[in-house]
């Protein structure tokens, strides 16, 4: 009798144990402190789609032309000198930073990874899914593999520069002056705490056009980071080091403030980074942009 009491017990213990995991599944987890202040994580899958309530921004390109421009600046750092002039042939560059509703139409076609933090530590994503804000969180195979999808590639650091500050040498798109309010940066309370739809800005717009150079998100290029390059290149049609450790940054984000707000700052990152203040925008070279340009009737 004893002894079937001990089993008894026994089996009521090991069943009470059993239960500790259920009821902790059922009960929900704890929240750490960053998700008591910012709310519940979700995963990069599992992010909401960019609002539908707004349409989509057209695919545009700028048509860059043959000719020099001045590279560089004796007014930056080290990496920045010398200031050179080099000369480029005719390419075709994308007005705007890819966005978020673009780059879901390529991860829709082929399958490729969403673009997406890692889970719980990017606590602006939320507000950065509208379609026409520029995507973030993409590494440059994501951005290179998204270029090939539309035919394009990504520019060279020297077609990023000569886009956004045209041919006179200028340190922002607008000029020479410095702007505090003329791009989406942390220096001044623009409305904007994060990056803003593309093209907000019409100050930050070049010479040729293009958009969003000096801030908003800051954009892979095709290069490999040399900081000795701007000396060594060739001055024509400067390629990208055949070997490197990084990738190359340019241009501002929303985060930026100081001195790397200058349209010639460079700056360096492992290609398989991704971050929230990080996008990219496509280009084409001479030969393929002339040929969009006949298949759309002369509009690229």
């Amino acid at each position: 009798m004893l002894e079937t009491k001990f089993k008894v017990a026994f089996l009521l213990a090991v069943l009470a144990f059993a239960a500790i995991p259920i009821t902790g599944i059922l009960s929900g987890t704890k929240p750490t402190p960053f998700e008591q202040t910012h709310g519940p994580a979700s995963s990069a899958q599992s992010e909401p789609e960019p609002m539908s309530s707004e349409a989509p921004m057209e695919d545009d390109m700028v048509t860059i032309p043959a000719g020099p421009f001045v590279r560089g600046t004796v007014s930056g750092g080290f990496d920045e000198q010398p200031q050179r002039t080099i000369t480029l042939d005719a390419f075709a560059i994308d007005r705007y930073e890819v966005t978020n509703y673009q780059y879901q139409q390529f991860v829709a076609a082929t399958g490729h990874r969403k673009s997406g933090p890692p889970s719980r530590y990017a606590k602006s994503i939320g507000r950065m899914r509208g379609v026409n804000q520029p995507v973030v969180y993409v590494s440059w195979d994501d951005a290179m593999e998204y270029c090939r999808w539309k035919g394009k590639r990504l520019p060279t650091e020297a077609e990023w520069e000569k886009s956004m500050r045209g041919i006179d040498g200028r340190l922002w798109p607008w000029g020479n002056q410095e702007q505090p309010n003329g791009a989406n940066w942390a220096r001044v309370n623009d409305g904007y705490e994060v990056s803003a739809r593309v093209g907000s800005f019409q100050s930050d717009k070049s010479p040729y056009g293009v958009m969003d150079g000096a801030g908003n998100v800051m954009e892979w290029v095709g290069d490999w980071y040399d900081e000795a390059y701007y000396k060594d290149s060739p001055d024509h049609n400067p390629p990208s080091p055949e070997y490197g450790t990084y990738r190359v940054l340019r241009g501002g984000g929303y985060t930026t403030t100081g001195a790397d707000v200058r349209i010639t700052s460079r700056s360096k990152m492992v290609p398989d980074f991704r971050d929230e203040t990080i996008g990219f925008r496509c280009a084409i070279s001479e030969a393929r942009s002339k040929n969009k340009s006949e298949q759309s009737g002369g509009k690229i």
